[in-house]
């Protein structure tokens, strides 16, 4: 039975202050400025010189570096909101966006929440209760157990009746907090204690359930969009399975994995899945498919995705556009039967992280950048040259999108675009990037969530292999052309300085994270 959707909005939306930071709030502002529509930044002291900054309309300093005390202070967002007579905030991905007492709290100040309703989000915040729901609409799950504990013994003796390996999972959680891979059954009851204590420590939520482990899954999420007037379409799939540590890394469009027939059956489960919750605005249903062709829902993000642009290639829909379409209680333009995919993108994330450091962050001042360019090329970015990486959130910086009419020159585009793209001043995943798009398994299309893990002998190398000549062609012209300083390569810090050392891991990472 479909949840009770809300009412239709009507508000009307002409300020909207943006609660995030980086590539997505100048995403947003962008998105904003097309629709004719003002823009407010909001900003710690840390992020002063951000271009989100820059490029909005207006600005408000919301407090100190730390998340707690700023991106993730509600207070100080509704006051900026109120200051700037802002009539809708956006919260982008990661910090707030997921949290129903924000989206409830920014409702009962009289603003429009651009996203879901908070009961919707409150709902599909536990993975406990969206398994309820799902079940309930006739969407495939994942084996598991019907209900979750705080009682570690508990925990096992449910597991036991469930074939095993297993996962022991938060149901308050995400980005692999509060989760343990289970192989042998006597571990089982160590496991659930130790997850149980993660899960209370990371979401203040000790329940944790249990479902089975699907083998060599291959992680495939489908963006759906609903209106607030009950029309509700998903424009199709988008392959996520290139991860590490729960964090993707690569993600392209279509999946190589899917026909037709299983692309459809997974876009009717999607879109009864969000017709099922009374879903409103856009969001995105993941689901793991297995070797057989058989595919279970894993959880829903009540949010914008990272990785959209590579739907708006491939289905020419501006989704940041009608997000903020959706708020303002606009009606679809478009049904199912009008959309389409056309052609195949890729998406490469870009972080400052140092894989010779097992991936630590990295933090220093961009000496020089270069952007990539040319046909089929799209660039996603919250930096520029001169700008400081601080040590304080999610280290994606931009995003890196190929678009051609089929995989290979969407591919052989990326390690194009890729060559061109030169960031030095701090340590990024570029080269991993090319060694992947070059990888046999994934030319072939051949890849699943245990992918680098499997293959990490051929894909991680210490960095120093693959500077290319041109970062020293470019460092030695910046120093040339007087920027102060001698721009450090990509492999580290300035003179040597181990700068990752001082990024705080202690929630910050995982509070701002882009799952």
């Amino acid at each position: 039975m479909a949840t009770k959707r809300s009412k239709p909005q009507t508000a009307a939306v002409n300020k909207v202050l943006i609660a995030n930071r980086g590539e997505i709030a100048v995403r947003i502002a962008r998105a904003c400025r097309e629709l004719d529509l003002s823009s407010v930044a909001v900003f710690s002291e840390a992020d002063r010189k951000s271009l989100h900054v820059q490029l909005a309309d207006q600005a408000v300093c919301i407090g100190p570096p730390s998340p707690l005390e700023s991106y993730l202070k509600i207070d100080a967002l509704l006051d900026a909101a109120r200051t700037t007579g802002a009539d809708a905030i956006h919260p982008g991905y990661g910090f707030l966006a997921e949290n129903a007492d924000f989206a409830a709290r920014v409702e009962k100040a009289g603003l429009t929440f651009v996203g879901p309703p908070a009961d919707v989000i409150r709902s599909m915040g536990s993975k406990l209760g969206a398994r309820t729901i799902m079940t309930k609409a006739g969407v495939p799950v994942v084996p598991g157990t019907d209900s979750g504990s705080n009682d570690a013994s508990k925990i096992a003796a449910m597991a036991k009746k469930i074939p095993g390996p297993w996962f022991v999972k938060a149901s308050a959680g995400g980005g692999g907090k509060g989760m343990r891979l289970v192989t042998d059954a006597s571990q089982l009851e160590a496991a659930a204690r130790a997850a149980i204590g993660e899960a209370k420590s990371a979401f203040g939520d000790d329940v944790v359930y249990v479902e089975r482990r699907i083998e060599r899954p291959r992680h495939i999420e489908f963006q759906v969009l609903a209106d607030a007037h009950g029309n509700v379409v998903h424009l199709f799939e988008r392959e996520c399975s290139i991860q590490r540590r729960h964090q993707k890394v690569l993600e392209e469009t279509p999946s190589p994995a899917l026909t037709p027939a299983l692309r459809k059956r997974m876009g009717e489960a999607a879109v009864a899945a969000a017709r099922a919750v009374g879903y409103v605005n856009a969001g995105t249903i993941e689901f793991m498919l297995d070797a057989e062709g058989e595919f279970y829902f894993l959880e829903m993000n009540t949010r914008i995705q990272v990785e959209h642009p590579i739907t708006e290639c491939t289905t020419g829909v501006d989704l940041v556009q009608w997000q903020l379409r959706v708020a303002r209680g606009e009606t679809l333009a478009f049904t199912q039967k009008d959309l389409s995919q056309r052609g195949h993108a890729i998406e490469c994330r870009i972080y400052a992280e140092d894989e010779t450091k097992n991936f630590a962050p990295s933090a220093g001042v961009i000496s020089v950048l270069r952007e990539p360019g040319g046909p089929g090329i799209r660039v996603d970015s919250g930096m520029y040259q001169g700008w400081g990486v601080t040590p304080h959130y999610d280290p994606i910086l931009a995003k890196l999108v190929a678009f051609g009419e089929d995989r290979e020159v969407a591919r052989h585009r990326m390690l194009r675009a890729l060559d061109e793209y030169v960031v030095l001043g701090i340590a990024t995943g570029i080269e991993l990037h090319k060694r992947i798009l070059r990888h046999p398994k994934f030319v072939a299309g051949k890849v699943d969530t245990s992918y680098l893990d499997e293959y990490a002998n051929e894909l991680l190398r210490p960095r120093s292999e693959d500077v290319p000549d041109v970062a020293f062609v470019t460092a030695a012209l910046a120093s040339a052309l007087g920027t102060g300083r001698a721009p450090q390569s990509s492999a580290g810090a300035a003179n040597g300085d181990d700068v990752a050392s001082t990024w705080h891991t202690t929630g910050a990472w995982e509070i701002g994270g882009a799952r």
